[in-house]
């Protein structure tokens, strides 16, 4: 089944965790904490950890996310984990990866598998979808 929606951003807040030992490279390594709202066919709210090395003047990089999902999908209320990743050139996704955290599921969402995606409009509009399995 597919379900659509799209979320904001509640909050975005970067923390001093580091990469140790210290490797200089051409783009920082930086850490954050989201929190996110859904609405549609998704409903609910996200704890992300934000992770990424990407340059904020040009756009540039590459990220890493963790989200630990409360909320519905189609109706059915439960949690669950998923992971998505991208690399931008500063206008463009690419290589991009984004999968359902098996055996994460708790409630009517036990036994979620699957996958997903995200995408921003022009408008700046946050859509994401998840094509998941239950059971």
């Amino acid at each position: 089944m597919r379900a659509t929606g799209t979320f904001t951003v509640k909050a975005f807040v970067p923390t001093e965790l580091k990469p140790e030992p210290a490797v200089p490279t051409g783009l920082p390594v930086g850490v954050a904490t989201m929190e996110k709202s859904f609405e549609g066919e998704i409903v609910g709210r996200a704890a992300t950890l934000f992770t990424a090395a990407f340059d904020q003047g040009t756009g540039v990089g590459t990220y890493v996310a963790m989200e630990s999902f409360e909320g519905s999908l189609h109706g059915l209320d439960g949690a669950f984990n998923f992971v998505h990743s991208a690399t931008t050139s500063g206008s463009d996704r690419t290589a991009e990866f984004f999968t359902i955290v098996p055996s994460s599921g708790i409630g009517a969402l036990a036994g979620i598998s699957g996958a997903g995606g995200m995408a921003v409009d022009a408008d700046g509009t946050h859509r994401i979808w998840f094509d998941y399995q239950l059971g």
